[in-house]
């Protein structure tokens, strides 16, 4: 058995002739110690790179070969060796070493991506499918990547959003009979479901920033006829508006909608914090009534009683209207809890108002509330030359029991209370 010592002699030897740019002696330093220590990962990859450089594929395959046998810890041989069996077309050694790579790294994008291609180029279709979701679900966005990778990344990707549509549209094909023997039921769940499957909508999960309540469904929109109190709100429309554009005159009470101190990290709100492009007008806030604010609307607030308001002391219920101004977007973000749901009533909107939440884009109509689940990833926006308003409030998750509510106000009890805070919930 070779000398330690003597072995890491040579190799700092062959480290030193190739940083003069002798590669002979270091290619020679290299089969020295190859011979004394057969297993050397260093001198096994160094003689492999130079018969792969001279074209000896056969010599440069069987020193990987002993490479991976003898050491096998760096998925970088493992690719080395994928790449010279696709040098040597056989496809079945190139396959073991990408598996040989992505056993010690499953999220290794560049193994996943030879791994597409490999399954493209042999017309194995599920497997390739599959190959290219691992591709799809792993890789950052295409700008993030070396120029080099890039052609490679967006094969796979095409190949993959290609691949759902024709497994769209074959299933769409299939079921049409069906579908129209259950024409007039209520399938827009399963639809929407079918849509993520094949990749026509993305899937959107509730994401509550503080406090997730199990097994309530993430619905978007929820059925106007869910909410039978909904009609007096909208009848109230026309008091509502007036009392709003009377506040609005006197250019005062209305409040940055995002406000946060300069030293948190801002993210996507950076360009609205403090900013009245989005602003409020509370009514509600913290749970109890705006002082000053509230008594100049008292219609609305009579509008709002009608309504079940969660009560979460220090934190809801919430109510305000929301101000848009001109040509301002609000970014896509979550909300805190979804114990609560989040209602709009519009007063004001200019064409080019749209509303999103998860896969559903919307627009608003005056007079005409909906509800909706905000810890579903939403936006908003105002391309118009107007003002955009919107009566927003929260109400209780109708999915919830008398006896979870209860719960919920004296957890948030004691929470104010183990805290010494009132907390604060914004919409």
């Amino acid at each position: 058995m070779a000398d330690d010592r003597e072995i890491a002699v040579l190799e700092q030897q062959a480290l030193q002739a190739d940083g003069r740019g002798d590669r002979g002696r270091a290619l020679q330093y290299w089969e020295t110690i190859l011979a004394r220590a057969p297993g050397h990962p260093r001198a096994l990859r160094a003689l492999a790179h130079d018969a792969f450089s001279a074209g000896r594929l056969p010599q440069a395959r069987a020193l990987l070969e002993r490479l991976v046998r003898a050491d096998g810890r760096d998925k970088q041989q493992w690719l080395n060796l994928a790449v010279l069996c696709l040098a040597q077309k056989d496809e079945d050694g190139e396959e073991a070493a990408l598996s040989g790579a992505l056993t010690l790294d499953p999220y290794d994008l560049v193994a996943l991506v030879l791994r597409s291609r490999l399954y493209i180029r042999q017309g194995k279709r599920q497997a390739a499918a599959g190959a290219c979701a691992a591709v799809a679900a792993v890789a950052p966005p295409l700008h993030t990547l070396p120029a080099d990778l890039q052609p490679a990344v967006r094969e796979a990707l095409d190949w993959h959003a290609a691949y759902n549509r024709e497994f769209g549209d074959f299933l769409d094909a299939f079921l049409a009979p069906q579908l129209r023997e259950l024409q007039g039921a209520d399938l827009q769940r399963f639809r929407d479901s079918l849509d993520i499957m094949t990749g026509r909508k993305r899937r959107y999960d509730s994401q509550p920033a503080l406090f997730h309540y199990q097994g309530l469904a993430p619905v978007s929109f929820f059925p106007r006829s869910a909410f039978p109190w909904l009609d007096a709100l909208e009848a109230a429309t026309a008091d509502i508006r007036s009392e709003f554009l009377a506040v609005l005159a006197r250019e005062e009470g209305f409040a940055p909608y995002i406000n946060y101190a300069e030293d948190q990290p801002l993210n996507q709100w950076a360009g609205l914090n403090k900013s009245l492009d989005w602003s409020a007008y509370h009514l509600i806030d913290k749970g109890k009534p705006v002082a000053g604010h509230a008594e100049r609307c008292p219609r609305t607030m009579e509008a709002l009683r009608g309504a079940p308001q969660p009560d979460q002391p220090g934190r809801t219920p919430s109510a305000m209207f929301s101000v848009l101004k001109p040509r301002t977007r609000i970014p896509p973000h979550t909300g805190v809890s979804n114990v609560r749901l989040v209602t709009h009533l519009p007063l004001i909107v200019p064409p080019g108002c749209g509303f999103r939440v998860g896969n559903d884009t919307r627009a608003w109509e005056p007079g005409k509330a909906w509800v909706f689940d905000d810890t579903i990833e939403h936006e908003a926006w105002n391309d118009s030359a107007q003002l955009r308003v919107v009566l927003i409030f929260d109400i209780w998750h109708p999915q919830l029991s008398a006896a979870e509510r209860a719960m919920i106000t004296a957890m948030t009890a004691g929470i104010n209370q183990f805290t010494q805070t009132a907390g604060g919930f914004a919409l």
